[in-house]
């Protein structure tokens, strides 16, 4: 096919999706939530999901624009979302340090979550909130609930599988009896080989208990695995590893809590802007090569396996990515964070963010006043028509083919 990405023409993930996707070698293979991704990509911003046409009061110009697909996957959807989700997330930083803690699987479980995404990262979740929870309690580090913020990522930089934990620490917790708050020592959490070590330990007490309820399934590479000895000696192996905790030190107020937040939370697996040049059934693509100082290099991998790496990193249906615990549990959230402002004498926000109307948010973000007329820049766009979803007649072929 032609080049794509070259100068004045950016490229976009449904461009490659389009192409390749319905006659990718491992179309047959997909489960249904990765259909559902590829054909929300393919068709976001299109006429096959309908939208409306505005004509501005003053020239009289028409203007089509069509609906997104709202895919948390798409890289074209998540910038509302997240924008949205950081509103409300300001209103519950308190004024304490924050840490960023990553806890990271081995890469020897990565085959396993595959056949059983749902479990695996379940797992991840549980096994990190407790033992973050677990050391906030103990009375040797801190004696109190803290709070954590933990997001999901299962991609590196090349789209392999890189399964870890972002949370949002706060550096202290609020006493067992709500009297006062603990704060953390000035620049430090918690001992992180012990923390490495105790979560380890969680994580393969879970993954033990999975197997015994029959909770796993085994394909491929990882059928042996059903066999117990052979289950046993994985999880041997697993223990002598010594698994991989980071902790940066902590951030430097709120408004670095909240880049933060907006750089890791609404993030997918690859966004356009990272993508080069697609040409003679490869693609090009930036990556940081975190080896090597950041270096940023350029990867080209075929379009099927392009599209392989990708569809890895599709969540399992309803999966919640970013989750909450400590202080920040939902049921008690409210509640504890009245508690810690008062005992560290913050003032609370005075109402519930309200959400930003969409206009006024993409003139914020992009400068760009989406209901002026782009064509004589004096008038307002109204709208006057709205547009179905496409009807495509038998005759016509269907945008996303899934069979």
């Amino acid at each position: 096919m032609p080049a794509t990405g070259s100068a004045g023409r950016s490229l976009e993930l449904a461009t490659i999706v389009r192409a390749y996707g319905e006659h990718s070698r491992h179309a047959r293979h997909l489960v249904p939530s990765q259909h559902r991704v590829l054909r929300a990509i393919a068709t976001c911003r299109t006429a096959a999901l309908g939208g409306h046409a505005t004509t501005c009061d003053h020239c009289g110009a028409v203007q089509i624009t069509y609906n997104s697909c709202r895919n948390r996957h798409c890289p074209k959807c998540q910038t509302l979302a997240k924008e949205r989700w950081l509103q409300r997330r300001t209103a519950e930083l308190l004024p304490v340090e924050y840490f960023h803690v990553v806890f990271t699987l081995p890469h020897e479980l990565n085959p396993l979550a595959q056949g059983n995404p749902r479990v695996i990262y379940n797992l991840l979740f549980e096994a990190a909130l407790d033992t973050l929870k677990t050391f906030g309690r103990d009375p040797r580090h801190l004696g109190g609930q803290l709070g954590v913020t933990a997001i999901l990522h299962t991609w590196s930089q090349t789209l392999a599988q890189h399964l870890h934990l972002h949370c949002l620490v706060t550096g202290g917790a609020l006493a067992p009896d709500g009297s006062r708050w603990i704060p953390a020592k000035r620049g430090f959490l918690f001992p992180v080989r012990a923390l490495s070590q105790v979560f380890r330990g969680k994580y393969l007490d879970g993954l033990r208990r999975a197997y015994d309820r029959q909770q796993l399934t085994y394909a491929g590479g990882v059928a042996a695995l059903a066999d117990p000895r052979a289950f046993a000696v994985f999880l041997t192996r697993l223990r002598r590893h010594r698994w991989v905790i980071y902790s940066k030190p902590p951030f430097a107020g709120p408004q670095q809590v909240l880049e933060y937040l907006g750089r890791y939370a609404y993030r997918v697996a690859i966004s356009n802007d990272r993508l080069v040049r697609l040409q003679h059934d490869v693609v090009r693509f930036r990556w940081r090569d975190r080896s090597h100082g950041n270096r940023v290099r350029i990867m080209a991998l075929s379009a099927d396996e392009f599209l392989r790496r990708f569809l890895l990193h599709v969540l399992p249906d309803r999966f919640v990515r970013i989750r909450y615990g400590g202080l920040l549990a939902n049921r008690t959230r409210s509640a504890n964070l009245d508690r810690c402002r008062h005992l560290l004498g913050s003032v609370p926000p005075d109402t519930e963010p309200t959400p930003e109307p969409i206009a006024d948010l993409m003139l914020r973000l992009t400068g760009i006043d989406i209901e002026r007329c782009p064509i004589c820049h004096q008038g307002r766009l109204q709208v006057t028509t709205t547009l179905p979803p496409l009807r495509l007649s038998s005759h016509q072929p269907p945008v996303w083919d899934t069979s």
